[in-house]
């Protein structure tokens, strides 16, 4: 299926500068009027419109935020999220990632019309799954702004490499290849993430 943007085909993110900044209000209607596109506001107010990832790359995605999820509804302490979640960062950006969890702390100050909306915080963990559509050095900048806002911890997987690599605030990014798993440390300590099938892939 092609997936046309004003009649050009979109393979790749595509960053698109409004006339003017668009409020959340304006962004969440935005978004609810192109479902199919998964996308995203910088700190500056332009739109990152992705097309729709590869099955192979939707699989890994899953297959991360299943991992999560369950292990967020053993352990209790926070909410998974998937990537059709959008998070408000202080920095003004409105982004979403692969898998993202949150402490139920600080999710019960927010009312229940609040949470119908994109919430404005970071998450405390996030994961991403780098995709042929992706561009790595983007992705990495993404990386470091989930933790220049507020993240704990972030991990981005490329599993075409088997290489995973792990931010921290105030650290450089480490490198780590041919893992078959993936430790978690606060704030999800006691999480493990499998690697197998996702660097398998379908």
């Amino acid at each position: 299926m092609q997936l046309l943007l004003d009649g050009v085909e979109l393979k790749s993110p595509f960053l698109m500068q409004p006339r003017r900044a668009m409020d959340d209000d304006e962004f969440l209607l935005f978004c609810s009027q192109h479902p199919d596109l998964r996308i995203e506001r910088t700190a500056k107010g332009d739109l990152l419109i992705m097309p729709p990832a590869g099955d192979e790359s939707g699989y890994q995605s899953l297959e991360v935020a299943g991992e999560l999820r369950s292990w967020a509804k053993r352990d209790g302490r926070g909410q998974a999220f998937d990537s059709s979640a959008g998070f408000l960062l202080p920095n003004g950006a409105c982004r979403a990632a692969d898998a993202a969890w949150v402490l139920r702390s600080r999710l019960q100050k927010f009312t229940k019309q609040q949470r119908r909306k994109f919430l404005p915080l970071c998450p405390d963990f996030v994961v991403e799954v780098f995709s042929p559509t992706d561009r790595l050095p983007q992705l990495k900048s993404k990386m470091r702004e989930w933790i220049e806002n507020g993240a704990q911890l972030a991990w981005l997987l490329d599993p075409d490499r088997r290489t995973a690599y792990i931010y921290r605030p105030g650290r450089e990014a480490e490198r780590l290849v041919n893992l078959q798993r993936l430790v978690g440390e606060p704030p999800v300590g006691g999480f493990i993430l499998d690697l197998h099938d996702i660097w398998a892939g379908l």
